[in-house]
């Protein structure tokens, strides 16, 4: 769904030409049936709905490798270097893309491994960051994170606030987005998870039946407002 690369590895690319808005829809998860996955597929209707071309990244199964390796980085220090063939092909993809959103399950108050690996491969230096001019500048990004954890845990302030200055501070703004926007979405376990005071994660019963169907649809329902929020706001931006 995205373009065909027409450039050489350097990166000296410019936008694409189409007025259709593009949005890179990242998902991190190596289940195609999970609840991840399941809120990825979602968002991507509600962009299609919103008219937005969407380009769908599933990490694990075009098979990313997150390791870096020298051919990501022949000469670090060269910000004209040429990027392996792989990293080039996901560049592309981004600087097509209006918006990027992010779809994942939070691993320690974190994004899994293959898509740091994603961030430190392609969001690489002389690409990403270490320009005056940014090439990512302008651009806005939705991070939708998916927790166990129940909304009134006490952990979940601070996860928000970890999953903030990571995402958006450490990386989204140093490399020049407009915007970034952090949508945690707790009470993504079947069976509820919450630390007590004295710090002891308590685990519940499984939900059944209709509570369960209760729970995920009010899941649905709070990513479907991150997503639709984050399209107004860029109709606001354009």
């Amino acid at each position: 769904m995205h373009r065909t690369d027409r450039d050489q590895p350097g990166v000296s690319v410019t936008q694409h030409e189409s007025n259709a808005r593009t949005a890179l829809v990242v998902v991190a998860h190596h289940r195609t049936d999970s609840l991840t996955a399941h809120t990825a597929r979602r968002a991507v209707v509600r962009l299609e709905a919103a008219g937005y071309r969407v380009d769908l990244l599933d990490l694990h199964a075009e098979g990313f490798d997150p390791r870096m390796n020298t051919a990501d980085q022949p000469d670090w220090g060269n910000r004209e270097k040429a990027y392996s063939d792989e990293v080039h092909a996901h560049m592309r993809r981004i600087l097509d893309a209006d918006v990027v959103v992010a779809v994942f399950p939070v691993y320690w108050q974190s994004v899994p491994a293959i898509l740091k690996g994603w961030i430190d491969r392609v969001w690489n230096y002389g690409f990403a960051y270490g320009r005056s001019k940014p090439r990512l500048d302008g651009k806005r990004i939705l991070w939708l994170g998916l927790a166990g954890a129940t909304s009134d845990d006490p952990v979940v302030e601070g996860m928000q606030t970890v999953l903030e200055t990571n995402l958006s501070e450490g990386i989204a703004y140093y490399c020049g987005f407009s915007q970034s926007t952090v949508g945690l979405l707790t009470d993504a376990e079947e069976r509820p998870q919450r630390v007590d005071a004295e710090g002891n994660l308590l685990v519940g019963e499984a939900v059944a039946g209709a509570e369960r169907e209760a729970q995920y649809a009010d899941l649905d329902r709070r990513a479907r407002e991150f997503v639709e929020k984050f399209v107004a706001e860029e109709r606001v931006a354009a």
